[in-house]
């Protein structure tokens, strides 16, 4: 990481205080929990992994130092409780990105302007604005697929699929989409991040090594000077 974006030594700092106070809230709502299932317990636990997810990339880019925290997948996600039939569908979806290429970016939002005489703006002319300008021209998916055109990089994506009785009343919850989420009703999630990755890279080293020692194993230690001659019978 360059300097021109690595974090501070306060940085660092302040996300372990936050650790650390994720960790006082996590105890506390485990010590006055009122069942097995108490949703305070699940949301002090959320916010600690958060606290700890936070610390240990700060941790890493600063000082290339890591902790033992894990990342929680969706097997550590309380049981599902929602209705067996659920009448209605929550797909919650987060994609991130990072602007590696500006200048692709801003290119490509000032194509769409150009075919569109009804933008009528120079919203392009700025990283924000061409964002605006192309995520209003193209579907969230489209961007996904080609991604690297717009000159972003994916990085983490997380899909979440929640049940409700009923849906939700039109406008209802536009303002924050995703303060209500109940992770009880999950049905399901599906996660995508480097931190898989990296997990799946040190796996496939390990079984290269492993091939690459049996193969080592399987050749005969055989040098030239101690080669016998065969008794062939020649006719």
């Amino acid at each position: 990481m360059s300097d021109a974006v690595q974090p501070t030594a306060a940085e660092v700092r302040a996300a372990a205080e936050a650790v650390k106070t994720a960790l006082d809230r996590h105890l506390a709502a485990v010590e006055r929990r009122s069942g097995e299932d108490d949703p305070a317990v699940y949301e002090a636990f959320n916010e600690l992994a958060a606290a700890a997810e936070v610390y240990d990339e700060l941790l890493y880019d600063r000082y290339d130092e890591v902790t033992p925290f894990e990342i929680p997948g969706a097997e550590d996600a309380p049981p599902y409780t929602g209705p067996e039939e659920p009448n209605a569908l929550s797909v919650l979806i987060r994609r991130d990105y990072a602007v590696v290429e500006p200048q692709r970016l801003l290119a490509q939002a000032q194509r769409v302007e150009a075919a569109d005489e009804g933008l009528g703006t120079e919203a392009s002319g700025t990283v924000h604005g061409a964002l605006e300008v192309l995520f209003g021209e193209f579907e969230p998916d489209e961007i996904a697929s080609r991604h690297k055109e717009f000159g972003l990089e994916e990085g983490d994506s997380t899909l979440w699929v929640t049940a409700a009785d009923e849906p939700a009343e039109p406008g209802e919850w536009l303002e924050t989409p995703f303060e209500q989420v109940d992770v009880e009703r999950v049905v399901c999630r599906f996660d995508v991040s480097a931190v898989f990755d990296d997990d799946d890279d040190d796996l496939d080293d390990a079984d290269t090594d492993a091939d690459e020692d049996l193969d080592d194993a399987d050749e005969p230690d055989v040098e030239g000077d101690d080669l016998e001659p065969l008794d062939v019978d020649r006719r």
